[in-house]
């Protein structure tokens, strides 16, 4: 095993490269997400009427569809994606499946409602990279019961190879009417 020091000389530098990135305030559309059911406001945010959330501005991602019980988002890979070894950090994979799962079940809910992610698995099936060019990660609720939602999801290439597929668990916060901390 070779092994360098902390102290030694850091490899040659190479082109360096800049992104930048901006967002508007989430809160206010989290605000205003409370009056809309959930369908309503994920297709108010994909028209742009409403801003996109500051994750998926600084990873690059969008939403692409929407509809009951079902989401996805489109995102080209790209080398500001790579991890140290020269590939898309599984972050990225996780963080779609996260938002196309969570977003499904968000697709389900009254106005009122809100969620979070209880749980979440995802199984990598091979790398992505920026040649893999622009994928879709598909989001499609299981089960929708009035305490406990259940999502699967998969990221494929535009070909519907499969990079990536998981499941969610999703809990619900308040019921419209109903005191903070549940029934």
């Amino acid at each position: 095993m070779t092994t360098r020091s902390l102290d030694s000389a850091p490899p040659p530098a190479t082109a360096e490269r800049a992104r930048t990135v901006t967002w508007s305030d989430p809160l206010g559309g989290a605000d205003f997400a409370r009056t809309l059911s959930g369908l309503e406001y994920l297709r108010a945010m994909m028209r742009g009427e409403l801003p996109a959330p500051p994750i998926a501005q600084l990873l690059g991602f969008a939403l692409v569809e929407v509809e009951r019980g079902r989401a996805v988002f489109g995102v080209a890979p790209a080398e500001y994606h790579y991890n140290p070894i020269g590939a898309v950090h599984g972050g990225l994979a996780a963080t779609l499946l996260d938002s196309a799962m969570a977003c499904a079940v968000h697709s389900t809910l009254p106005a009122g409602v809100g969620y979070t992610t209880l749980d979440m698995t995802v199984h990598f099936v091979r790398p992505v990279t920026a040649a893999t060019g622009p994928m879709r990660c598909e989001g499609e609720v299981v089960h929708a019961g009035s305490r406990v939602a259940t999502a699967q999801g998969r990221l494929v290439d535009a070909g519907g190879k499969l990079y990536a597929h998981g499941t969610e668990t999703c809990i619900m916060l308040a019921q419209p009417g109903e005191p903070r901390g549940g029934r």
